[in-house]
């Protein structure tokens, strides 16, 4: 299909969305079978691509129709690619194997066919972020990130769904409909980078890019099975990205890799974050990265934990960090018990500061564009007057809701001298939290990615405070990756007492059913030691791949 062209209005996008979604956005299919004659080149790893592609042992042009034909084959389940690009991806393949075989240059991902979050620019398509009043936007050129990829020799395929305004821990919106996870149809993938977790997951893609503001790369990694990687704060330029909230710089959005293995995710940040970003970008630092293969565990002290006393995580996901820790000691690493400060605090500071406008910014954002129930609600919340708030608040706490009394404590627009004070109490925290880590002396850090397994569509918003794992090195802006592990078991999908408390009634709801659902663990490194989080990483992914509750591949 053809790149989309200027037209106007959503009959710009028509034969994207019929493509990309059912008539209802939300229909039930059945699964598939998982057996296809792509079924083995579309397990390869993106380094293996690469290798295959480069020696002559594939063509890219095989490679890219295998996965072309896998995502036909999947999507109308998912909805996961909602820009479909495969009548250039076929070009840019046979152009790839015409110059190889004229014993031209390839790239170190030479003929690997990726996809990438809709709200990257790449020339010729639309970054939306969902919002149907930009169905006609049309980029002019490709993104920084995306064009160093190509340049390596990677094959866009397509990009994919998002939520509203990349808001909410499920991919959702009017204008390309719901995405579902692959292992289960009724689960979200999670968001906002649920479309390209899911396609990586399912077989569709064999390299993805994403971003991450409060745990957008990691929350549908660990939803959907896969691994990701959210760099240092302002290691990564967001030039070339859709966004809306500009001067938003309490809090930095940061791009970052999405695959299958962690040695995918190592070749990736090799080309994303070489040098001479600062050139285009003069925000971005010119800090080499480091080599994870020069990472000794048995020098490094990891400190971890399960609670961070915010919301409770599910057993299985207790039981994965326990299991992380003590692989890890098992290698050589000095592995202790450890306990985040005042992790109530940070999520404060993190949850006003991102309302701090009273998210004036996102209702801006919509214009004219169609709403979504999830977002008029969040947005309806945060602009409640603060009289209202605290008297709501006090009611819901005499009612049982701690958190949404919490909620609304948390929201709402605030001063421009509050906000200094804000911004100052950020940055007094960041160093009470490195000075833990110093007394510790503790290099990097286990913890759960969420609180829950994969949710039910939906319900995000009901349990966001699950949320916080992530959404705390957003606020610090530390190395944060997940690292895929196991499964749920069924006979640990909940340990959660009842209660008149809908929070956690939800998460209730959500672990129950939820056995087999994948499990992620979230390591954490110091600014700039990339290569640490990626060292720990591959170790677990050695570890934990060698088990048979191991999520290989999903039912679909």
């Amino acid at each position: 299909m053809q790149r989309p062209g200027p037209r106007n209005g959503l009959a710009a996008l028509e034969p994207l969305l019929r493509f990309a979604r059912s008539s209802d956005g939300n229909q039930k299919f059945p699964m598939t079978p998982t057996s296809s004659p792509s079924a083995e080149i579309t397990s390869l790893s993106a380094t293996e691509i690469a290798r295959l592609v480069s020696s002559g042992a594939l063509s890219a042009r095989e490679v890219v129709d295998e996965h072309i034909r896998r995502i036909e084959a999947v999507n109308p389940s998912l909805n996961a690619v909602v820009v479909p690009l495969f009548q250039s991806a076929r070009t840019e393949a046979a152009a790839l194997d015409s110059a190889r075989a004229r014993g031209g240059l390839t790239g170190p991902l030479c003929g690997v066919p990726m996809t990438v979050k809709e709200a990257f620019e790449v020339t010729g398509t639309p970054s939306t972020m969902g919002l149907t009043e930009r169905a006609a936007h049309c980029a002019s050129a490709d993104g920084i990130l995306v064009a160093r990829l190509r340049q390596a020799g990677a094959i866009l395929l397509g990009k994919t769904n998002v939520p509203l305004l990349m808001k909410g821990n499920e991919t959702s919106n009017p204008l390309y409909g719901r995405c579902n996870n692959p292992w289960n149809l009724e689960r979200t993938p999670g968001g906002s980078s649920g479309g390209e977790a899911a396609i990586l997951a399912a077989r569709g893609s064999a390299l993805g890019l994403g971003s991450d503001y409060g745990g957008s790369l990691r929350l549908p990694a660990h939803a959907c099975g896969i691994h990701a990687l959210k760099p240092t704060s302002g290691r990564l330029t967001m030039r070339g990205y859709a966004r809306f909230r500009f001067g938003q710089e309490a809090i930095l959005p940061q791009p970052g890799p999405m695959a299958r293995s962690v040695e995918d995710l190592i070749l990736a940040m090799r080309i994303l974050g070489a040098p001479g970003q600062e050139a285009v970008d003069e925000s971005i630092p010119p800090v080499a990265l480091g080599d994870p293969a020069a990472v000794d565990l048995k020098r490094l002290r990891v400190g971890f934990y399960t609670d961070n006393g915010i919301m409770m995580p599910a057993p299985a996901l207790r039981r994965a960090v326990l299991d992380a820790a003590s692989a890890l000691e098992q290698r050589g690493a000095r592995v202790e018990l450890w306990q985040p400060p005042d992790a109530a605090e940070a999520w404060e500071i993190q949850l006003r500061l991102i309302c701090a406008d009273g998210m004036a910014s996102y209702r801006n954002a919509m214009g004219k564009s169609q709403w979504n129930a999830t977002l008029r609600r969040s947005l309806r919340t945060a602009a409640l007057p603060k009289l209202v708030r605290d008297t709501l608040r006090v009611s819901l706490e005499l009612a049982g809701q701690h958190h949404y009394a919490e909620r609304l404590r948390r929201r709402g627009e605030i001063s421009v001298p509050e906000f200094f004070q804000l911004v100052e109490q950020r940055s007094n925290y960041r160093r009470r939290f490195l000075s833990s880590l110093d007394a510790g002396q503790f290099d990097a850090l286990l913890c759960p990615p969420d609180a829950l397994p994969a949710g039910l569509h939906g319900k995000s918003f009901l349990v966001g405070d699950g949320q916080s794992y992530a959404g705390l090195y957003n606020l610090l802006g530390l190395p944060a990756g997940v690292v895929t592990a196991t499964r749920v078991r069924p006979e640990e999908e909940s340990d959660r007492q009842p209660t008149r408390d809908l929070a956690q009634r939800t998460a209730r709801e959500i672990e129950k059913g939820s056995a087999g659902l994948p499990v992620g663990i979230q390591v954490v490194a110091r600014h700039w030691r990339e290569e640490i989080v990626l060292a720990l990483m591959a170790a677990l992914e050695d570890h934990f791949r060698r088990l048979p509750e191991y999520p290989v591949r999903p039912p679909i």
